[in-house]
Formats: C-alpha cells, structure tokens, sequence
C-alpha cells in the first residue's frame, strides 16, 4: 500500500515529475523506433549484401526491403498484446517491456554473422530479429501516449503529447545524420562488412538508461482522471461502445502514416526523381524534420490553449490547398530555395494537426481500453500504410512518369485525414465543462 501510495499521485502533481527525464524516458522507444527506420533504409543494400549474397543487386536490395517489411507483420499482434497488457498492468511494466524487446533485437541483428560465415541461419534470424522488434514496436505507441497523457496537468496535455511525435522527427535527423556521416568516413568496402552494424550499435546503446529510466517513471494506470466517464463491461464491449472514434483515429492515422513515410521518402525522391545533388536532399530531409520538431510541439502547445479540433481541422486544410502548388514549385524550379523552402512549409502545416489529434484520440478512449486500443489502431495503420507508402510512390512515379506523384497521394491521404478530423468530438477538458 505504501508503494502505491507512492508511485501513484494525484495528475496534476503528477505534472511536478513530468520533466524533461520523464518525457525522455516515456518516448525513448519512439526515438529507437524511427532511427532504427531510418537506419535501415539508409543501409539497406549493405543489409542486403550480408545476409541475401544473391548474383542480383536488385534482388538482393528486394530481399532486405522484404526483411524490414516482415516488422510490419508482427506490428498489430504486439499493439494488441502489449496494449492490452498495459491496461491491467500498468503503462510502465507495459513500456519497458516493449523498450527491451525492441533493443535485443536490434543487438541480434547488429550482431547476426553473414550469410557468408554461418549460411541460411543468417537470413533466418535476420527475420525473426525483424519480427520481434515489429512486435514490440507495435506495443509502444499507445501505452506512452497514454502515459504522456495521464502523467501531464490537464492543461498541459497536448504539449506533453506532442512530444511523440515529435521524438518521430528527433529520432529520424538522428539516423540520416548518423548514417551520412559513417558514409562519409568509411570505405564501401568498410561500410558493407561492418559499418551498417555501428549504425544500429550506436541505437541500441540507449537500451540500458532507456531501461532505468522506464523503471523509475511513476504509474498512472489507477490514478483517477478528470472528466474521464466510468466503463463497465468487457474490453470487447468497451470498444465496441467507442468503435466511431476507434475508425475515425485509424482513418487519421493512416493519414499520417501516409504523409510521414512520404515525406521521409524526399531525400531519395530528390535525388532520384529531381535529379539534385546529394548534399542538397540530405539538407532538405534535415530541414524538414527540423521544422517538423518545431510545429509538432507548437501544435501540442495550441491545442491546450485553442482546443484539439481547431487546431486539427484548419493546418490540415491548409495542407491539402498549399501541397500541390508547393510541389509544382519544387519540380519545376529544383533549386534550393524550392526545395528547402517547400519541404519546409509541408513539413511545418503537416505536423500542427497530428499534435492535437494525438491527445484528442488519447483523450476520447476510456482509460480501462486505451493503451491497448491506441496501440491497436497505430499499429494497423502503420502495417497496411507505412510499409507500402514509399512502394506506392515509386509505383506512380514510374508508371505515370510524373515528379508530382508523390503529390497526389499526399493529397489523397491529406484528405481523408481532414474529413476525419473534422468529425472528431471536442476531448479538451476545458471545452467539455464550457
């Protein structure tokens, strides 16, 4: 009794601990989940190379992209477990179980011997390693959402929120920059027998101060809420008592999942596509994700003063008017200003909203289903949108021949994310007492 008495405060003391520590530690996970993505994809030919030595370049890039797909499998049964399981037990037993898993398996594929050393084992455990970490990661976003919601004041929820994704952007400038500078102090030769394997070191070297700090954080599970409804019933009932915000958050997730992976696409599409030197679309790529810090987190500060849906609904109107014209300034000008200065405008109206919809969905689901749901939903959306977002892309590009087909989709996934948004309820506790 004691124990609990201790670990579990009143919310909006809880605000006291809801520094910078306790952040970081809640959204770790997130940081490892997309460097290590970005990481991937950065070596995803030297991966390749290790573990699928086929006579093809292509089938072998084919066979390692096939392999980071395999996480996306796994993504939805572990957001259902792992969820489910913060639910009962707790948001923290939940996060550093999903943090440990997700770490070990980045060791086990950094650590993997070649196909060359130990043959057909190589690309098995590649696989699993990939399968593993697919779990936990789907089990990561909704018990540290939920966390991030239920340890802040209740006016301070949409900025503590927005720390998620805003870790996203943090986390993908990390790997690009880590990832060029190994490129540019290593030989291929160098790059392809180990260089790769740093680059997923270097992450999973937070495993051990991610762990402690996840083991410090206090519970929130049994902390009373304000304004959060009493629910009875089973967590099938419960869910199916709150299925239309349950289907508008995934419509608005895969929104994102959409606009997110696309957007991380633009270092290759710059290159490939527009044809720019590769200084130039690194440099575009880190501005992005830098405007995209900024406007997640001035996006989590507005919705605790304007409330979630405005700030949802009106920047994602402004996305889906500016990021056409945006585009065909881009593709016909391909000079820097047009690339900086677009990506840069995309990258800064895209983020505001997703802030808000975040505590919004957080905020709308019981708190006895919401780690769990959240997780689920994400997790679903990540797997049937995110691994085939860059695929999608490529495919238009190719078979239209058009440099603003990424627009199209874009604008495609900016839409049903806006009628989405705008049939989301008010969640702010200020609007619901007005």
């Amino acid at each position: 009794m004691a124990e609990r008495s201790r670990q579990e405060v009143a919310p909006d003391k809880q605000a006291s601990v809801l520094t910078g520590r306790a952040i970081f530690g809640a959204t770790i996970g997130n940081m490892l989940e997309f460097y290590d993505f970005i990481t991937y994809s950065f070596f995803a030919i030297q991966i390749g190379h290790a573990f699928f030595p086929v006579r093809s370049a292509f089938t072998g890039l084919m066979l390692s992209l096939a392999t980071f797909g395999a996480g996306f499998v796994t993504r939805p049964i572990g957001g259902f477990v792992i969820g489910a399981y913060s639910d009962r037990a707790g948001r923290r037993p939940a996060m550093i179980l999903s943090f440990a898993m997700m770490g070990g398996a980045i060791v086990v594929l950094a650590l993997t011997p070649p196909y060359a050393a130990i043959g057909v084992a190589a690309p098995v455990v590649a696989i699993l390693a990939r399968m593993v970490q697919g779990f936990s990661l789907g089990g990561e976003v909704g018990p540290t959402t939920a966390y991030l919601m239920e340890a802040a004041a209740t006016h301070r929820r949409g900025l503590s929120v927005s720390w998620q994704p805003a870790s996203q952007q943090i986390a993908a400038t990390a790997g690009a920059l880590v990832g060029l500078v190994l490129s540019e102090v290593m030989s291929g030769a160098a790059l392809d027998a180990y260089g790769w394997r740093i680059a997923f070191l270097i992450g999973a070297t937070t495993l051990p101060f991610g762990l402690w700090l996840r083991s410090r954080l206090p519970e929130t599970l049994h902390v009373p809420e304000a304004g959060s409804a009493r629910t009875s019933g089973g967590r099938l009932r419960i869910a199916s008592a709150n299925a239309r915000v349950l289907i508008l958050g995934l419509l608005i997730l895969a929104s994102g999942t959409i606009i997110t992976y696309v957007t991380n696409y633009m270092t290759t599409y710059a290159e490939d596509t527009l044809h720019v030197a590769a200084d130039l679309a690194f440099a575009t790529t880190v501005v992005s994700n830098g405007v995209g810090i900024a406007a997640a987190l001035y996006g989590g500060w507005l919705a605790d003063r304007a409330g979630r849906w405005p700030v949802m609904v009106w920047p994602q109107l402004a996305a889906l008017l500016l990021t056409y014209p945006v585009f065909v300034w881009i593709v016909e000008a391909r000079s820097a200003w047009a690339l900086l200065g677009g990506f840069g405008v995309l990258s800064l109206i895209g983020s505001v909203p997703y802030s808000a919809f975040f505590v919004a969905l957080a905020e709308g689901l019981p708190k006895s289903i919401r780690g769990g749901a959240f997780a689920t939903v994400y997790a679903v959306a990540i797997a049937s949108f995110g691994g085939t977002a860059q695929l999608v892309v490529t495919w238009l590009i190719h078979a239209t021949g058009s440099a603003l087909a990424p627009a199209w989709y874009m604008l495609f996934a900016t839409a049903v994310g806006l009628a989405a948004m705008a049939m989301m309820r008010a969640t702010a506790p200020a609007k619901l007492r007005a």
